[in-house]
């Protein structure tokens, strides 16, 4: 392997480190690291075809287990979470750090401000997240509550654009953040509008586990709240995702009858009972996604 001056081959995995925090409420912690995708037996799939680089997939498959933890990771557990063996982990990210997209010390990886070039290019450029933006700032000033907008990404909901007034999950959002689809009211709204061999799959591959004492993780649960979802064109979730966090989501459509994202608008459970939240908030709620929609379209 070509070594560049001046820098250092990556320093031998001393292992896992401690990553588990204090949890005052006795909840399950709101962690919602996954395994990247696509995982080592998926890459397995393209073997034999000439056209695949699976090199370039490896490195893009460890870029990607850093995108729901805040803290550094060691080859240990980039390996863990991509399912990819130590030695292809430590090449993919030796190379990641010559061309700066991850540092090192000590050998616990991050992420450096260069990965936000490969993402850049799709939210300046995405009709979708240039409309959602103004309408979510509008939605939030008229109805006072944090709104957001995100599609549905594998097994995850995938934000793509944020209006927050209050602060309401532990784990900050932004651009690009990702959480289970499962126990989002945005997830679970798109997952309603699948085609059953994408739920099937979906069951086959998510990993559901609860986050509070309210999680729907049993495939009946949500299959029910799917059918709920197609029949009322909305959803609640009720502290399913954190502790004392209510959330609403309608879908956006652009032309047919297939949503092509969600919006919703997140509360305090305390503050804002599920009934109040649901008249309060949808019909606004319905207006802005219809406006969006209009606008994906010209």
């Amino acid at each position: 392997m070509m070594e560049v001056p001046g820098s250092t081959p990556p320093a031998p995995d001393s292992g896992d480190s401690g990553d588990s925090a204090a949890n005052p409420s006795g909840q399950p912690p709101a962690d919602s690291a996954q395994a990247a995708h696509p995982a080592a037996d998926q890459l397995a799939s393209f073997a034999g075809d000439p056209n695949f680089m699976l090199s370039l997939a490896r490195g893009l498959t460890v870029l990607e287990a850093f995108s729901e933890r805040k803290r550094p990771l060691t080859i240990s557990q980039v390996a863990l979470r991509t399912r990819l063996s130590r030695a292809s982990v430590r090449r993919c990210l030796y190379t990641l750090e010559q061309l700066g997209y991850v540092g090192q010390q000590g050998g616990q990886y991050t992420l450096r401000p260069r990965v936000l070039h490969l993402g850049h290019a799709y939210f300046s450029s995405a009709s979708l997240v240039a409309v959602a933006e103004p309408e979510l700032d509008r939605l939030s000033q008229r109805v006072g509550e944090t709104c957001a907008l995100a599609i549905l990404e594998g097994t995850d909901i995938l934000y793509l654009a944020r209006a927050q007034v209050h602060r309401m999950l532990t784990v900050p959002l932004g651009m690009g953040s990702r959480l289970p689809a499962y126990c989002t009211s945005i997830g679970r709204l798109l997952l309603a509008s699948q085609p059953q061999p994408a739920i099937e799959a979906y069951f086959a591959n998510a990993e559901l586990r609860p986050r509070t004492l309210q999680t729907k993780v049993s495939r009946a649960e949500l299959e029910a709240a799917f059918a709920r979802a197609r029949e009322q064109d909305y959803v609640v979730v009720d502290e399913e995702l954190e502790p004392g966090v209510r959330a609403i989501a309608v879908p956006v459509r652009a032309g047919d009858a297939t949503p092509v994202a969600a919006l919703s608008v997140s509360v305090r459970a305390e503050a804002m009972s599920e009934a109040e939240l649901v008249r309060r908030m949808l019909q606004p709620m319905r207006e802005a996604a219809a406006s969006i929609g209009r606008q994906v379209l010209r």
